[in-house]
Order: structure tokens, then C-alpha cells, then sequence
């Protein structure tokens, strides 16, 4: 493999493994605004407006950031019914075409991503509740969670390619 591919898949993984370790932490996080939540509600009588929607927003940003680690990781759904009785050869043949199909997908979620980022850029976009947040920080998240699975779909077609030519990727220093 040429040394800009290999860089760039090294790269990539690094990013997505540092990005998707720290969203792992998120969840604790929005733990304990649902429990802040629980405590001012049911304990103070002083109930949290904001906080069953910065849980969603928490969650929203972890699985979007997160799944590009995901993809690094192999732990997304995939059937598995035939899949698992090829060679690692074959394999990644399949996944190189399913690659192209995941790509155009994850291309038109970034244009539309970019397309709602725009807007609620320009017109100021909030939630309506009483809270009343923008929508413009997770909006961001948002198209910058879709950009990182796309460069990681590109890491893992590369990887893939590299299966069939028969020189796979040395990346376990990195997974």
C-alpha cells in the first residue's frame, strides 16, 4: 500500500479511537444529569427543565461521534447469515462493495446535516420547550460525527483493499 494510504488509515483510526473512547465517558455524563434530574424532582421539589433534553442531546452526540469507532471496531449490525462462512478474502471483497453502498448513504446524511446545520445557523434555531436551547451545537456534532464515519468508511475500504491484495493493514498498535 502506498505510504499516504497507510498514513491516512493510521490517522483515521486514531482519530475515531480517541473520539470514540472519550464518548464512551458521555454516558456517564448523562447519568448524572438524568440523576440530578430524579434528585431535584423527587427530592427538592424543584424539577430541572433542562435536563431530560441535555440527556438527549448527550445521547445523540455519543452514538453520532461514536460511530465511527464502532465501524473501527467491527461491533456494528451486519447479518450474518452467510457472511461468516467465506474466507477473509472474500469477506472483504463484500464489504468493499458494501462500502461504495454505505458511502453514497452517509454522503447524502452529510449533505442534509450541512443543509439543517445552515439553517439553524441562519435563522437561530431552538428547540421549542420551555428550556428553549439552540440546535446549533449538536447540529455541528452532528455533521462532524457524520464527516469522521465517513473518513472511517474510507479507512475500512482501505483496509479491506489491502485484504484482497493480500497485504494487510499492521494496525494492531492502534485498535
Amino acid at each position: 500500500m502506498p505510504r499516504l494510504i497507510v498514513a491516512y488509515v493510521k490517522y483515521i483510526d486514531l482519530i475515531s479511537k480517541t473520539l470514540g473512547r472519550i464518548c464512551m465517558y458521555m454516558v456517564l455524563v448523562m447519568i448524572a444529569v438524568l440523576m440530578l434530574n430524579a434528585f431535584t424532582r423527587n427530592v427538592i421539589n424543584m424539577p430541572l427543565s433542562w435536563c431530560v433534553e441535555m440527556a438527549q442531546f448527550i445521547l445523540a452526540a455519543y452514538y453520532i461521534v461514536g460511530g465511527a469507532y464502532s465501524m473501527q471496531l467491527n461491533d456494528h449490525v451486519r447479518m450474518d447469515l452467510i457472511y461468516d462462512r467465506y474466507s477473509e478474502r472474500t469477506k472483504a471483497k463484500i464489504d468493499m462493495v458494501t462500502s461504495f453502498c454505505l458511502l453514497f448513504y452517509l454522503s447524502v446524511l452529510l449533505f442534509g446535516s450541512i443543509s439543517s446545520t445552515m439553517y439553524a445557523i441562519e435563522y437561530g434555531q431552538r428547540k421549542f420547550s420551555e428550556w428553549n436551547p439552540s440546535m446549533i451545537p449538536i447540529k455541528v456534532i452532528m455533521v462532524c460525527g457524520i464527516l469522521l464515519m465517513i473518513l472511517q468508511a474510507v479507512s475500512m475500504f482501505f483496509k479491506d483493499w489491502a485484504k484482497v491484495k493480500g497485504t494487510p493493514f499492521d494496525t494492531g498498535d492502534l485498535v
